[in-house]
């Protein structure tokens, strides 16, 4: 068996553990990496752009030295090849668990449990939820589940097909940085400018492949992405705009407006043409997600087999 094959196998197999177990209930490598990262914060975080970069270096480039290792030890014996790809995947996917918030906030939102609701959306993002009412609160969870789609299941898989476990550990790291320090902020403006940037250029590729196999898989190809031409340029993120606005031509939703953040407000711009969501669509976008998931584990799948002939 060829090492494309085995990663290829791997992919899919921690895929499928990914949306049967879901995240590690306890000792989540993610959150190891994550407590690593606050550490080593403590002792160079400044108001500096390079000591920003020389941190995300020091992290991200650690994380995929282990990827190489794992590759490089792994690459006379398919069987551990699988097992090692098999085991990365299902660590840096998060599509099970986005999919279990999206069901608990669309039951909070049906049962007219607002406060518990505004409690539970800190699981998805950082908006200041104090104010937000029904719909706010389910327009924040559709958008959140699009974004998140990207960042924790299509672009995983994007690097992984391409590089293995090295991509698939570096993205993760990379992509679990910018969440840690790459919002604006008085405090991470300069120093976590590295960690976002990496991540916005990271994030270029698989934002598209998820706007494009978000047409394909909602039956809505001509729409999506007539929306997402129209309407991403309006979105201050390069990536999450293209995202969002497939979402949104997709499902027949609009998207978009002004979010607070607590320390900062932004305004996202108006994507799409339909009506605002209300919690049913939670459901609705939970279901297309998974969608774009499958078919993104499909063609990472054949792109690391498709490299036997590369």
């Amino acid at each position: 068996m060829s090492r494309a094959s085995s990663r290829a196998f791997g992919i899919l197999i921690g895929f499928a553990a990914d949306r049967v177990l879901g995240d590690p209930g306890r000792y989540h490598p993610v959150a190891g990496f994550g407590r690593t990262a606050s550490r080593l914060e403590q002792t160079m975080c400044a108001d500096s752009r390079p000591a920003g970069a020389a941190y995300t270096a020091a992290l991200v480039g650690t994380t995929a030295v282990v990827g190489l290792a794992a590759e490089r030890l792994t690459r006379k014996h398919p069987l551990l090849h699988i097992a090692a790809t098999a085991a990365a995947t299902w660590t840096v996917l998060g599509a099970r668990s986005l999919e279990r918030e999206a069901e608990i906030m669309a039951t909070l939102l049906e049962e007219k449990d607002i406060p518990a609701a505004r409690d539970r959306l800190s699981h998805l993002c950082a908006r200041d939820a104090t104010d937000l009412e029904a719909d706010e609160l389910a327009r924040a969870t559709v958008e959140s589940i699009a974004e998140n789609t990207s960042d924790a299941c299509v672009g995983p898989l994007v690097w992984g097909g391409l590089f293995g476990v090295p991509g698939l550990l570096a993205y993760r790291a990379a992509n679990t940085l910018d969440a840690m320090v790459g919002y604006r902020s008085p405090k991470y403006e300069n120093f976590g400018w590295a960690a976002a940037r990496l991540d916005d250029v990271l994030n270029l590729l698989p934002a598209r492949v998820c706007a494009l196999l978000t047409g394909l898989t909602s039956g809505q190809p001509a729409e999506t992405v007539r929306i997402w031409r129209r309407d991403a340029p309006k979105h201050p993120s390069p990536n999450a705009g293209p995202v969002e606005a497939a979402f949104a031509g997709a499902l027949g939703l609009t998207l978009g407006g002004t979010n607070n953040y607590g320390s900062y407000v932004e305004n996202r711009g108006t994507l799409g043409d339909g009506p605002p969501p209300t919690f049913p669509d939670i459901r609705r976008t939970a279901e297309l997600a998974g969608r774009v998931g499958l078919a993104a584990a499909v063609a990472a799948a054949l792109v690391a087999w498709g490299k036997r002939w590369g």
